[in-house]
């Protein structure tokens, strides 16, 4: 790679498919400057015996093996000191973005195997925004801060729930589970005077309530 002096080591995606902080997260709860560059890590020394890795506090046995395990990734990384970090668009590293290369990653992409909850949400008595919101939520694409994070757009500590309830806020959380939001549904089936139960899929509780 580059110089990694633009490169955050644990929150950006430059080593493998997903960032180092969700790859190796129990590391990452234990570091102790979680805002280290990939330079300055390289340059304290991130092989056996360097100074680069600090921790909260003494490592168990099975920690060790997780830190061997990013060691031997980080083996084959060779930084080049005279370039510096650039971003790229993978789909025409050459060229870089464009709005036909965007195009042509979307189209290209097969479309989603629909279920009968699909077919539910586009009615003609349903307003457009809430059709729109209903399959944006179901396919997964409500901007939550899981999905933020997924972006690149939060860091791993600003993923948790808004409303302080210490979970994640995953779209199914956000709309089921969590304790502030999640009472919602008991008042709407009080106010339109039908009894059940909570389902723990988005779908499924999608479902319940177009019936």
């Amino acid at each position: 790679m580059e110089d990694g002096a633009n490169t955050f080591f644990w929150y950006v995606r430059w080593l493998g498919g997903v960032p180092l902080c969700q790859h190796f997260s129990r590391l990452f709860d234990l570091a102790e400057n979680k805002s280290i560059s990939v330079a300055t890590l390289f340059s304290l020394g991130w092989e056996e015996g360097g100074k680069a890795w600090q921790w909260r506090r003494r490592l168990w046995a099975w920690e060790d093996e997780m830190v061997e395990e990013c060691r031997v990734l980080l083996s084959n990384v060779t930084l080049q000191s005279h370039v510096s970090d650039t971003w790229q668009w993978h789909p025409d590293i050459v060229w870089g973005y464009s709005v036909r290369t965007g195009y042509q990653l979307f189209t290209s992409q097969e479309p989603p195997i629909l279920d009968v909850s699909n077919n539910l949400i586009w009615h003609a008595q349903v307003p457009l925004k809430v059709s729109i919101l209903a399959w944006r939520l179901l396919i997964d694409r409500f901007p939550t801060r899981i999905n933020l994070l997924n972006r690149g757009i939060i860091y791993v500590v600003d993923t948790y729930c808004s409303v302080g309830c210490g979970q994640l806020e995953r779209a199914q959380h956000l709309f089921i589970h969590c304790k502030f939001f999640g009472i919602i549904w008991q008042q709407v089936r009080f106010w339109i005077g039908v009894a059940g139960v909570d389902h723990h899929s988005l779908r499924a509780h999608f479902v319940q309530f177009t019936n």
